[in-house]
């Protein structure tokens, strides 16, 4: 492939991007503007015409999939030699390389996930926070070690950034203490430590940053609006004062700052280079004009937009789809049925995805999906290649390779091994069984590809170890459910975004004008991920015959276009009642002294909570064991099962029936239906042990 082959395809802003060989280089990429074959085709461009070496260019982005996909294509362009890494790999095979030579003895083990650390840390210093808060705790250690904040300067740190910590923030200075003394103990390092000790040993020992200086001469950073300060800091160290860089990012898409990442590197790229070359991508080649639409009015409503405004290049297509149903569980099953109506109409399921704010919605989908008879993946949860059923599909087909014939045919063989542990001629109804068929279908159907270019069995081993090492996961059929945050990076034919209300879209807990302007970049990331089909929908109560509080999103005004694109329905399908209809709940007092309850706690309890109370401890205890166990299963936090002070409240209420249980403020149907059945059969079950003893 000769040089100019490599610019051919490219749009005018593309291929200026391509022709500027040498740093310093900011690109400001729009959703959908081509950004990767924009920069893929600048490190082929330059390697072909002879102006950088193959093994002197270092392509960083974040995460492994997205590293994979760009080896991949700069494989297709004849440039195989260039090291595409995430930060942490990158860091980490270099800290490996040279620890025995400067340190001495064995590198130091990496460890995955703090948690374990962490619950030895709290066991230390004699704190027992729950599951939900060791998590909360553990991000808020991440976000300190990615803004090189030390233990005990966390507190004064999190205050001035206005973080609410889980746990008071002197609790969190003493876990995050303990948790960095036992990990310098047990000679372990997390991803942050990799990075910080990577960048010690280049400015420590300068044989070893002239080493790698010499072997990376050429960078590229991807997504650079993700970048913090520690990883700012390594790749200054990289780059030694040199300005060979070209950074890639959309400053619209900046979503993760609550981890430490800034914007700020990328939009002050050209105060920190002067002589910085700046394109714009702004040609959406991924969405219709009536996306782009959409998008472009969403972020121009910014408090600060920064100005990139996209330009589609696809034909019309249909308009977005704004639509408010009486509760949650209608905008479920509402958008279910247009899911399925998608389906029907021949959009595969796997072009389908259902987005929303917080992992916890996602139960409401994953029912009606069921119950409409739809597939559905959960993203977000297990990675494809670390599913059960692929692992042990991978080692039966790898112990397979090991022993076949040459004239084994792929196909059947890859089908009959896979047969043995659940593939069926015809798909499971739905849920974790059917989620099982669609991971072994979906290695069944890449067999038959690469079959079809005349692969062999050891062929498809190894082209599935590559993936792995990749996570370059074969399409599975199913519509997607994930987070907002999770869909970040992806794109589908048609994209439902759920739950856009005032409270949940900005969440309840952005207060700031910052954190609420990062909500609607959101939003933003949302709407493009769609390229053709988007609807929008909201709830105006939570539950059936509940209250109808909630109000459509502030980011929607002026959006929603109520005289056409926008549809009413109401829980039952059917149309709705008047706007200004509203539930009033009557006073609650208390069951002990007869006071009015105000706090919504004291509520759920039915007293006061200074007024006595006799329950069941056993009881209760019986249902913390049971709601820990529903939990685990439905991959849900606790909390979203019940509340401590719901428990509390079936302790003391010890309630026989159904109707019981629903005077019990808050639960309703939806919770009654879920759990109602194993929440009576437990109380039963201590009311017996009480008339036995």
């Amino acid at each position: 492939m000769a040089p100019d082959d490599v610019l051919a395809g490219l749009d005018p802003e593309q291929r200026e991007v391509a022709e500027a060989v040498r740093g310093p280089v900011c690109v400001l990429a729009g959703a959908g503007t081509g950004k990767t074959r924009a920069i893929t085709h600048r490190i082929a461009h330059a390697v072909r015409s002879g102006m950088v070496d193959a093994q002197s260019v270092l392509a960083v982005t974040f995460t492994t999939r997205a590293a994979g996909e760009l080896r991949q294509r700069l494989r297709q362009l004849g440039t195989p030699g260039v090291q595409a890494r995430t930060f942490h790999a990158a860091a980490l095979r270099q800290l490996t390389y040279f620890w025995p030579r400067v340190i001495g003895g064995e590198p130091p083990k990496v460890i995955e996930s703090k948690m374990p650390l962490l619950v030895d840390a709290c066991r230390l210093v004699r704190k027992n926070p729950d599951r939900s808060e060791l998590r909360d705790i553990a991000s808020e250690i991440e976000w300190a070690k990615a803004t090189q904040i030390g233990p005990e300067d966390y507190a004064e740190a999190a205050r001035k950034a206005g973080r609410t910590p889980p746990v008071p923030a002197e609790e969190v200075f003493r876990l995050y203490d303990a948790y960095e003394r036992l990990r310098r103990d047990r000679h372990l390092v997390d991803f942050e430590t990799i990075l910080e000790l990577t960048a010690a040993v280049m400015t420590e020992h300068r044989e070893v940053a002239a080493q790698i200086r010499q072997q990376y001469r050429y960078f590229v950073v991807d997504e650079y609006q993700d970048v913090n300060p520690l990883q700012k800091l390594l790749l200054d160290t990289w780059l030694g004062g040199r300005d060979d860089l070209c950074v890639v990012g959309d400053p619209n898409q900046t979503i993760y700052s609550f981890t430490g990442a800034t914007s700020h590197y990328l939009t002050g790229f050209s105060v920190e280079y002067p002589n910085a070359a700046v394109i714009k991508l702004i040609r959406d080649y991924r969405s219709t004009p009536q996306v782009v639409s959409l998008a472009n009015r969403v972020i121009d409503r910014a408090r600060t937009p920064h100005r990139l405004a996209l330009v589609a290049q696809r034909p019309d297509g249909p308009e977005p789809v704004f639509t408010e149903y009486d509760d949650e569980s209608a905008e479920a099953d509402g958008v279910a049925r247009a899911v399925k109506k998608l389906a029907e109409s021949g959009v595969p399921t796997r072009e389908i995805a259902v987005l929303f704010r917080v992992n916890a919605q996602s139960e409401a989908y994953e029912q009606a999906l069921t119950k409409a008879g739809v597939p559905y993946l959960i993203r977000g949860a297990d990675r494809f290649f670390e599913r059960p059923e692929v692992r042990q599909a991978v080692v039966l087909l790898r112990g397979a390779a090991r022993s076949a014939a040459d004239d084994d045919e792929l196909v059947s063989t890859v089908r009959h091994i896979l047969a043995g542990i659940g593939l069926t001629p015809e798909a499971p109804g739905g849920g974790k069984a059917r989620e099982k068929w669609e991971s072994l279908k979906a290695l069944a159907d890449l067999a038959e590809d690469l079959a079809a270019e005349g692969a062999d069995l050891v062929a498809f081993v190894t082209e599935l170890e590559r993936r792995a090492g990749e996570q370059h996961a074969p399409p599975v059929e199913g519509v997607t459910l994930a987070s907002l945050h999770a869909a970040k990076g992806l794109e589908w034919d048609a994209v439902f975004l759920t739950g856009v209300t005032d409270g949940m879209l900005p969440i309840i807990y952005a207060e700031t004008p910052d954190q609420i302007e990062e909500e609607r970049r959101l939003l933003y990331v949302g709407v493009t991920r769609a390229r053709a089909h988007l609807g929008l929908s909201w709830a105006l109560a939570r539950s059936p015959g509940g209250r109808r509080s909630r109000k459509p999103s502030r980011f929607l005004d002026g959006l929603t276009g109520r005289s056409g694109a926008s549809s009413r329905t109401s829980s039952s399908g059917s149309g709705a009642g008047p706007r200004d209809r509203r539930t009033v709940a009557a006073p609650v007092s208390c069951r002990v002294c007869s006071k009015t309850l105000v706090a919504a706690a004291e509520q759920k309890l039915g007293r006061c909570a200074t007024c006595p109370a006799d329950y069941d401890e056993a009881l209760l205890e019986s249902l913390k064991a049971w709601r820990t166990v529903v939990a685990k299963e439905t991959k849900v936090p606790t909390y979203v099962v019940f509340t401590d002070v719901t428990l509390q409240a079936i302790a003391e209420r010890a309630p026989a029936s159904e109707q019981d249980l629903l005077a019990i403020t808050g639960i309703g149907r939806v919770k009654l239906e879920r759990y109602g059945e194993a929440v009576l059969a437990l109380c039963r079950a201590a009311a017996a042990k009480t008339e036995d003893a």
